[in-house]
């Protein structure tokens, strides 16, 4: 009896974090010369759906923090001083896969060379709808993953749901793939839900690395303004998390003086669930369900595959906030794993 009455309790906190207050416009508007769409919450922007076919995938770039605070790396499309420049691939957020059918997705970008191996592209077709409202907006885009002869291997139906709590800002990602033919997704280290962030989210390296400048690129060593902190829902802290499974991971620090989080939450209802995060200390914020045998050295192999004409789901959620404390990321996921 207490159990249920703390458990609708807490539902009301999650469902009336915003009482008293109005929820604010949330309006996609539309740019299809230049290939996005802008996603903004009263005047601010929060992020853009960009499907240019250089990208390779469409991407949500940039993602905002409340006060026009990015939480993605610049580089390659807008560059600030002292982003790294390595994984030209790796822009704002992404979903794809290392392998499938024997082609990479994952890696695939303008700078890499073709000839050398099978890689994939997502082709963006179009975008199916996109609704307004208060506090909350929908879009649907679809697209084809196209196999290194242009084949077409996978449709894609992508969901996007923005949300807005609080402070706090809420992508929640439905990717519906079926399988135009036979799919084998081959257990790989790349994949698959992801997000590139910004250079104050990165851990301190040890050795010198690539960055952009306005005088061109050089090689610096300056851990002065990196801030990154991961934290996982099974307590695990630091880089350390790579490799482990959990419900969520949060990746915490200081962007312009200001606290900033950034938390990627899985859903039960996901292949492979709880994924293995991929989650790497120079910005790579990443979860890999499809990557059991990379991730438990060969222990445990998935090796997902899906017949013609079949179709499977993924969902995801990206939060973006101030301090997330984490039984506030209990609630989210709670309330996520209900949809």
């Amino acid at each position: 009896m207490i159990k249920n009455l703390l458990f609708t309790f807490s539902i009301f906190l999650l469902a009336d974090t915003t009482f008293g207050q109005s929820l604010p416009d949330i309006k996609i508007v539309q740019h299809p010369a230049s290939k996005k769409a802008d996603v903004f919450i009263g005047k601010e922007l929060f992020t853009s759906l960009l499907y240019a076919d250089s990208l390779k995938k469409a991407v949500l770039y940039p993602v905002n923090a409340p006060g026009n605070i990015a939480v993605t790396r610049g580089w390659p499309i807008a560059p600030k001083s002292g982003d790294q420049i390595d994984h030209p691939h790796q822009v704002g957020v992404w979903f794809n896969y290392g392998d499938v059918n024997g082609a990479d997705y994952w890696n695939n970008s303008t700078k890499i060379d073709t000839n050398q191996k099978a890689y994939g592209t997502i082709i963006f077709n179009k975008i199916v709808s996109a609704k307004n409202g208060k506090g909350k907006a929908e879009l649907v885009t679809r697209s084809v993953w196209n196999n290194p002869g242009g084949k077409a291997m996978l449709e894609e139906i992508t969901t996007y749901t923005f949300s807005v709590n609080g402070k706090e800002r809420i992508i929640d990602r439905k990717t519906e793939l079926k399988a135009l033919q036979n799919i084998s997704f081959k257990d790989n280290k790349e994949g698959l839900f992801a997000i590139r962030v910004a250079r104050e989210l990165e851990y301190p390296s040890e050795k010198p690395v690539k960055v952009y400048a306005n005088e061109g690129v050089k090689s610096v060593l300056d851990n002065s303004k990196l801030s990154g902190k991961y934290e996982s829902s099974t307590g695990i802290i630091g880089e350390e998390v790579f490799g482990t499974r959990s419900k969520w991971l949060k990746l915490s620090g200081i962007i312009n003086n200001k606290a900033v989080s950034v938390a990627i939450l899985d859903h039960p209802a996901n292949i492979g669930y709880p994924g293995f995060w991929m989650a790497r200390g120079y910005g790579l914020f990443a979860i890999n369900p499809l990557g059991a045998e990379f991730y438990t050295n060969g222990k445990e192999n998935l090796n997902f595959s899906l017949e013609k004409d079949k179709k499977v789901v993924f969902k995801h959620r990206l939060v973006v906030g101030n301090t997330l404390e984490n039984f506030r990321l209990e609630q989210l996921f709670n309330s996520f794993e209900r949809q």
